[in-house]
């Protein structure tokens, strides 16, 4: 049995949302935590139609639960009217909730009942390398983090039907969008930029649609939690920074199944790539269970010199590398964010079999510096 990161620690006093794109085992989650507590789950077809028909019976089968009982509805954005009944109980019964969902859009787009903030809200991520005894980083930039995908040996039929989910029961379902084929296109030009700087007019280019249009398109990836928007870091000291922020999809087993990418081996271009999108995927996840995703940003200057990842207030700069041995040409970016950020910690992420140190900059295996990074030992995330 995996047991996950994240404890759900708030749930002891507090009601939550409780967010995760699909697969990412929110559901078995809390099923281990919470094993005998009183569960609506909204993919039951008998269970959806009884309560969209009437949705007042939520309240008159909860109205008289001791007070500070927990109760879990799953795939609350299939209903949102159950939120007024929600609001209702915990009002005036101090029942606590925790509802989950793969998507915050259909509640904040509806207008329905939010609960005034009486409830947090929580986002769950793939799987983290914390979380496996014998973490493999060679399996996990093929497959992806996704419990179904990581724990098989070829994961493309399960990647295959993840996609095939989505669009039906996130776009389809949703009614999201009007043209499905061009959402799919789309979608294919969005993995292409999965770790570039987002030019909206080039991807409505590719996809023969307006840029206001793709606009709206990368909206919904992030509201169904399918991708993330990383800024630029900002903060000028000397040169001319590059402002446009970048987007990753959220697990890189899904990029490379929407760019056909199999059998990544060290040494070429694309096993590179996606080993970056697994380290930022780990550093998205880290931050996130922490509830400060605002301190990541990456750095780029006017003249082209980046680093991948810039954590706070230029407190930690970080390169990643899929080389066996990091050369000193490879240095530049860090050096130059160094010049600039005298105050930040300078690290390289790589293969190389031994930490070592170039002047300021820490080269770190990557397996250490992931248990380093859960081991809060490469940065604390304000409080």
């Amino acid at each position: 049995m995996i047991y996950r990161y994240f404890k759900m620690e708030d749930a002891q006093e507090e009601s939550l949302f409780f967010f995760g794109a699909r697969q990412t085992g929110k559901t078995t989650l809390l099923k281990q935590l919470f094993p005998n507590i009183r569960y609506y789950d909204l993919l039951k077809s008998d269970e959806f139609a009884r309560l969209s028909r009437r949705p007042a019976l939520l309240r008159e089968e909860l109205q008289d639960c001791p007070e500070g009982e927990l109760i879990i509805i799953d795939e609350i954005q299939k209903l949102p009217i159950l939120l007024d009944e929600v609001h209702w109980l915990m009002v005036n019964c101090g029942l606590r909730f925790i509802l989950t969902g793969s998507s915050a859009r259909k509640l904040r787009r509806s207008g329905v009942n939010l609960l005034g903030g009486r409830a947090l809200r929580n986002n769950f991520y793939p799987l983290v390398s914390a979380e496996l005894e014998d973490f493999d980083v060679e399996h996990a930039v093929n497959n992806g983090m996704l419990p179904r995908h990581y724990l098989i040996k070829d994961a493309s039929r399960r990647l295959e039907g993840y996609i095939g989910n989505y669009l039906q029961t996130e776009i389809v379902e949703e009614a999201v969008v009007r043209h499905l084929p061009t959402f799919n296109r789309f979608l294919e030009s969005a993995a292409l930029t999965s770790g570039e700087i987002l030019n909206y007019t080039n991807v409505a280019t590719d996809c023969g649609v307006s840029s206001v249009t793709v606009k709206a398109y990368f909206e919904i990836l992030t509201d169904t939690l399918f991708g993330y928007i990383i800024p630029a870091y900002t903060k000028k000291i000397k040169r001319k920074l590059i402002q446009a922020p970048k987007f990753y999809l959220f697990d890189v087993g899904v990029a490379n199944h929407l760019l056909h990418r199999s059998h990544l081996k060290q040494g070429s271009p694309e096993y590179g790539h996606a080993l970056e999108h697994l380290v930022i995927q780990e550093i998205v996840a880290y931050l996130g269970y922490h509830g400060r995703t605002e301190e990541l940003s990456y750095w780029r200057t006017g003249s082209g010199v980046e680093i991948d990842v810039v954590l706070g207030k230029a407190e930690v700069g970080i390169e990643i590398k899929s080389t066996t041995e990091v050369k000193d040409s490879q240095l530049k970016g860090l050096r130059s964010f160094g010049e600039d950020y005298p105050q930040a910690r300078l690290i390289i992420v790589s293969h190389d079999m031994y930490r070592r140190r170039c002047g300021a900059i820490e080269v770190i295996p990557i397996k250490e510096f992931l248990s380093d990074l859960w081991k809060n030992k490469i940065y604390i995330p304000k409080q």
